[in-house]
């Protein structure tokens, strides 16, 4: 992409609601605007994060054997009537009307639609077990949407279901899920922690929730040093959840825990931004849609499922949640828009010009993702929006070009290397 052509508004201000980075930074670095209360469009830049994000999601789970489906956004209300939620949903869940007077749902989540796809569908234990997913748009009426995309009304989840005929087969999936999701949250490039939690509304015996670590994380979870373990302080009697969840990053990291995690391992506070959430249901939705299916000797059960969350569009800002610093984002190799930024500083220096006209094209023929700053601006400009949308890699052809040399600006660091321009290939090769 060439910078002279591609939709990239970046603005020096602050819009006057945002109060995390994430929030400032994506709406500063032409990632994405709000379109109403808890609303965001995504432009070209946080398009192509959000896409590449949901193909490392993809991936992993088609390499679990799950199989992708696509449910509609709109459920008609009787499905939550037989489940009891159209209650207990409460004002998340907008309801609207045909011009027949029919009541349906705008999608909050879909257990009870993926229980009507499977039922009649699914009618013998030979065709178990099953994991169907989704990537999809979901809709929750937030009374207070805040925090741009880390809690909009509007946003895009992946939802998994798995269905059993028995509890053992479905753990058993349960913890395949658990390690699929660690293995995407490892190719994002985060650091994480799984957590025990409570089923909370979506109900079940047992669930894990899956949090990025970062300051701004509205949830306290504690962790062990030493090991692997977490949990949510909501399930620690001792605490009270609403106290701890209220106190700032520098408050908490005061906090200390006198007991000692299982392992030896010291056990601390942090701050976490929940990213994904997998529920055991058992039968309560099969049990109350009647979905059966018959077991060995032909008697007719009820489904056992699972279910399985992971908030694909939160997760764009949760990566600069947990990387950035003053100057904007810091994307992670897997999920930066591009990169490689190719920026000529004189744009009237045809040497420069032809340089980075070469470099661009031989970096496009071998599929490297990288973006050409060709704009008839300033080197300190350019180098400001370079830092705000938070590109890996920089290569500045400037003028140390008449030595035979360009920069390459590592955004991490902020550590500029001076690299031969017979080398320069080479060097990016090795750094993507």
């Amino acid at each position: 992409m060439r910078r002279s052509r591609a939709f990239i508004p970046t603005t020096k201000e602050v819009p006057s609601d945002a109060t995390l980075p994430s929030h400032q930074f994506l709406v500063r670095g032409g990632f994405i605007n709000q379109q109403g209360a808890g609303l965001y469009n995504f432009l070209p830049l946080g398009k192509i994060v959000l896409e590449k994000i949901r193909t490392i999601v993809k991936d992993e789970l088609d390499k679990a054997d799950c199989n992708e489906v696509q449910l509609s956004f709109v459920t008609p209300i009787g499905l939550w009537n037989k489940s009891g939620r159209s209650d207990t949903m409460g004002k998340e869940m907008l309801r609207i009307q045909d011009r027949h007077q029919n009541d349906f749902v705008l999608s909050p989540t879909n257990e009870e639609a993926i229980v009507e796809l499977v039922k009649n569908r699914v009618t013998s234990y030979k065709d178990l077990p099953l994991n169907l997913y989704q990537i999809n748009t979901k809709f929750r009426d937030e009374a207070r949407p805040r925090y741009g995309l880390l809690r909009g009304r509007e946003f895009l989840m992946k939802d998994g279901y798995s269905f059993h005929a028995s509890k053992e087969d479905m753990v058993r999936e349960f913890d395949l899920m658990e390690e699929t999701y660690k293995k995407i949250f490892t190719r994002l490039g985060l650091n994480f922690r799984v957590v025990k939690a409570d089923s909370g509304s979506i109900g079940g015996d047992g669930s894990k929730e899956f949090h990025v670590l970062a300051d701004s994380g509205e949830d306290t979870i504690i962790i062990c040093d030493s090991c692997e373990y977490g949990a949510n302080v909501e399930t620690i009697q001792s605490i009270n959840e609403d106290e701890f969840n209220e106190l700032s990053y520098e408050e908490l990291s005061k906090k200390t825990i006198d007991e000692k995690c299982s392992c030896g391992g010291e056990l601390s506070f942090k701050k976490g931004i929940e990213v994904g959430h997998i529920f055991q249901l058992g039968n309560k939705y099969s049990s109350a849609l009647e979905a059966n299916f018959n077991d060995e000797n032909g008697r007719a059960k009820p489904l056992e499922m699972a279910t399985y969350g992971i908030g694909v569009s939160r997760l764009v800002a949760s990566v600069i949640e947990q990387n950035h610093d003053e100057s904007g984002c810091i994307w992670t190799k897997s999920t930066a828009p591009y990169l490689i930024n190719i920026m000529i500083s004189n744009i009237k220096n045809e040497a420069q010009v032809s340089l980075g006209e070469e470099l661009y094209e031989k970096l496009k023929d071998l599929n490297i993702e990288v973006i050409l700053d060709d704009r008839k601006e300033r080197f300190g400009f350019k180098m400001k929006d370079a830092e705000l949308i938070g590109f890996p890699y920089t290569v500045i052809i400037g003028k140390e070009l008449v030595n035979g040399e360009v920069q390459i600006f590592d955004r991490k660091t902020k550590n500029k290397t001076s690299v031969k321009v017979d080398d320069i290939y080479t060097k990016i090769m090795e750094l993507v």
